[in-house]
């Protein structure tokens, strides 16, 4: 039990060091603008709502969530929240915003189609978003999969348990995944396959960035992103392309 203990411990330091890579990558992905109107989506209690921001430079800053509780915290940091179902249409005119971002969101959606092209109405023409999400294709998850266990990213399947098929899931211990439905996964992406989503919806894709190699050393995830543990992606909305509904 201890050996057991001993492997999760270390594989959520491994994992947190990767997340805060991540996080460090998404902001290298944002340009510096006063104006830009930026928009979260997923902002949650609006702390990285906030630190994007700060990033960006900007004072208009917008955030939508599901967790009604959080949203009065992210209104306290500055962001003008409002109540949303990210599977739905989002309370906000088309070519609204300069800026979107989305972090550990799109694998918790239902109609994947229908968030991106949510996002791509939203957005100005010229405008962009950054993405992040798990690498579905991540050595861990394959090691997983070897072994015969469920992927790691794909343990948070059930309102029974976090650790579905996986008895070495970071998340084993964590009840947030089974009471709060949100929080399960629908589906995950490979770096290819994130790239590919956003391509058929129009959108240029400009820079991929990978973080998180476990067991080996993050440096490694900077030279080969298709096996990297996260992934951050920034694509840019086509001028010649028009919406329609």
């Amino acid at each position: 039990m201890s050996i057991y203990k001993g492997i999760i411990r270390k594989v959520m330091n491994l994992r947190k060091n990767a997340y805060e890579q991540n996080l460090k990558n998404i902001e290298n992905l944002l340009i510096r603008s006063k104006t830009a109107k930026f928009l979260d989506l997923g902002c949650y209690d609006g702390e990285l709502t906030e630190r994007l921001a700060k990033r960006i430079g900007t004072s208009y800053v917008y955030g939508v969530d599901i967790e009604s509780g959080k949203l009065a915290e992210a209104k306290k940091r500055g962001v003008q929240v409002k109540r949303g179902d990210l599977n739905k249409s989002l309370p906000y005119r088309e070519d609204s915003f300069d800026v979107i971002h989305a972090n550990q969101v799109i694998e918790h959606i239902f109609d994947t189609d229908f968030f991106v092209s949510e996002i791509y109405r939203l957005l100005k023409p010229d405008g962009y978003a950054v993405i992040s999400t798990e690498n579905l294709a991540s050595w861990h998850n394959i090691f997983a999969l070897i072994l015969g266990f469920t992927p790691f990213s794909l343990t948070n399947v059930s309102i029974k348990t976090s650790s579905l098929g996986n008895p070495l899931d970071v998340h084993h211990e964590d009840e947030e995944f089974t009471v709060n439905r949100s929080m399960q996964h629908q589906r995950v992406f490979t770096t290819l396959g994130l790239k590919h989503l956003f391509a058929v919806h129009s959108f240029d894709v400009e820079k991929i960035f990978g973080s998180g190699y476990y067991p080996l050393p993050n440096l490694l995830s900077r030279l080969d992103i298709y096996h990297s543990a996260f992934i951050a992606l920034k694509v840019k909305k086509k001028s010649n392309f028009s919406f329609s509904a």
